[in-house]
């Protein structure tokens, strides 16, 4: 026997979200943000305060975020509870320096805004579908991967962009290839509202 005949359909997808926020961030904002005080990160530079967006210089940048998360709950987790930001911080890639392998923790969702002419070549995100270690290393040959088998995905972000993915997707940023810093805008996100059924005992509000 041999079969021709076969159907791959998808089960599930893991998504995320990008759009532009060009129209609420200005020149002074992207100086002002670039003055914090850093601190050295596991390989990176991180901006003391990790609560950037509570600053009222940048309340266009929180409110444009928080219209984004609107519509990431709504269109695509497709729920009634809201999303809000727990912690945002600001981040420095020197030249040569990328992000170590990490996923988000007390997280829903996690984002990154590109708040920052990036430099060239952008260094990418990339996602790994595996959160814990391989003991079993199967991977497809280059020409068969597809968006069933692949283990890695890549996104390369643009300038004034944001990104929203699900908070445990892990995920690692390429070396900085410029002789320029690249920065950017990480954070956190939870949901509030009441999640849950009353009658069912499994009602919760947060």
């Amino acid at each position: 026997m041999s079969l021709t005949q076969f159907d791959v359909q998808p089960l599930f997808a893991v998504p995320y979200f990008r759009a532009s926020l060009a129209d609420a961030i200005s020149k002074e904002q992207v100086e002002y943000i670039k003055s914090f005080k850093m601190l050295p990160n596991k390989q990176n530079l991180i901006s003391e305060n990790l609560s950037i967006f509570e600053d009222p210089k940048l309340a266009s940048i929180k409110k444009a975020v928080q219209e984004a998360l609107d519509v990431y709950a709504k269109e695509v987790m497709g729920i009634s509870q809201k999303l809000y930001v727990t912690q945002s911080w600001s981040l420095i890639n020197q030249p040569n320096i990328g992000m170590h392998t990490h996923s988000h923790s007390n997280s829903i969702v996690s984002g990154s805004l590109y708040y920052a002419e990036l430099p060239s070549p952008a260094s990418r995100m990339i996602f790994d579908r595996h959160t814990t270690y391989r003991q079993l290393v199967i991977n497809p040959a280059q020409d068969k991967q597809n968006i069933y088998n692949t283990p890695l995905n890549v996104v390369t972000p643009k300038t004034h962009e944001i990104l929203l993915f699900p908070s445990d997707l892990t995920h690692q940023v390429e070396p900085n290839m410029s002789d320029k810093p690249r920065y950017s805008i990480a954070f956190n996100c939870f949901i509030k509202g009441k999640l849950g059924d009353f009658r069912d005992v499994s009602h919760l509000v947060l």
